[in-house]
């Protein structure tokens, strides 16, 4: 008996009662984003094109997505791509997936420090690129450097910069954090997105995040402060007298940022928080004016 086609939305029904069991927070929308991602179409297409005929046969590819999502595998490296500012990147399992937090403080610092015109940017810990890509892409002026513990991230970091026609514009340096930088070298810009959760807060996490992104990009000793003292602490050797730190960070750990800041040498200290009032963004500088902290 031949195949009965369906109609577009009606296929999104079974992976609805998928994810419904699964647990997942939206699974309406996540059905049908991996829907589009199968047709090559936009999620609003979908309601344009709803009456369109489609075969079970033709959705093989959308039946092992599914599979892929109820396990809890983060979306964006089932869909293969994120959105960061007005970049389109490739994302998987070599990288961390960039957060909304990252963007919007990273917007942030762009809004209010433009001015500055950084000449020579330092991220450290690159992971996919997203932030090196647009600063690059904001300052073109700007000599880039960007490293990474993983050459795996390394490598995704250049596919992405490649995609993005940024490729000749970062100098990607493979090793642990202040480890491929020369002595002698200094920046502008120092800005990190380091492992900042203690391994109770990893242990707590989603499924998507405990089981799916590199273990290293996220936890860190000392619950989660090691890794920022260590970049905060030989900051000061590779800033130059009007440069600018900047890390993302825990929502706990700005107490002891500012001790480390003020014992290491900065005279200027501050915390941005994120969109949900937590501490977010930590900064430190020996001359550039930063915003006055509110007291409370």
């Amino acid at each position: 008996m031949p195949e009965e086609p369906k109609p577009l939305l009606e296929i999104c029904r079974k992976p609805l009662r998928f994810f419904n069991r699964a647990g997942l927070e939206k699974p309406r929308l996540e059905a049908e984003l991996l829907l589009a991602d199968t047709l090559g179409c936009k999620r609003l297409d979908l309601y344009l094109r709803h009456e369109q005929p489609l075969f079970e046969s033709e959705l093989a590819p959308l039946r092992a997505k599914v599979r892929r999502r109820a396990n809890r595998e983060p979306l964006q490296y089932i869909i293969g791509t994120v959105e960061f500012g007005d970049l389109c990147l490739k994302i998987d399992a070599r990288a961390l997936i960039p957060r909304p937090e990252t963007e919007e403080w990273l917007h942030w610092l762009i809004e209010k420090f433009a001015y500055a015109q950084p000449a020579r940017i330092l991220e450290l810990g690159t992971g996919s690129g997203a932030i090196a890509l647009t600063l690059a892409k904001t300052f073109p002026q700007a000599h880039i450097v960007a490293t990474d513990i993983s050459q795996h991230a390394l490598t995704l970091a250049k596919e992405n910069a490649t995609q993005t026609n940024l490729d000749n514009t970062i100098d990607w340096r493979c090793g642990s954090w202040w480890q491929p930088i020369a002595a002698n070298e200094s920046f502008d810009w120092i800005i990190a997105n380091p492992p900042y959760l203690s391994d109770d807060e990893v242990a707590q996490a989603q499924p998507e995040v405990r089981l799916f992104e590199p273990a290293q990009a996220l936890a860190s000793p000392e619950n989660g402060l090691a890794d920022l003292r260590h970049i905060l602490q030989s900051a000061p050797k590779h800033l130059t007298p009007q440069g600018l730190l900047v890390l993302e960070t825990g929502i706990d750990q700005h107490h002891q940022l500012h001790h480390i800041a003020q014992q290491v040498g900065f005279t200027h200290s501050f915390s941005k928080k994120d969109l949900s009032a937590r501490d977010r963004c930590f900064l430190a500088s020996f001359g550039l004016p930063l915003p006055q902290q509110p007291t409370v």
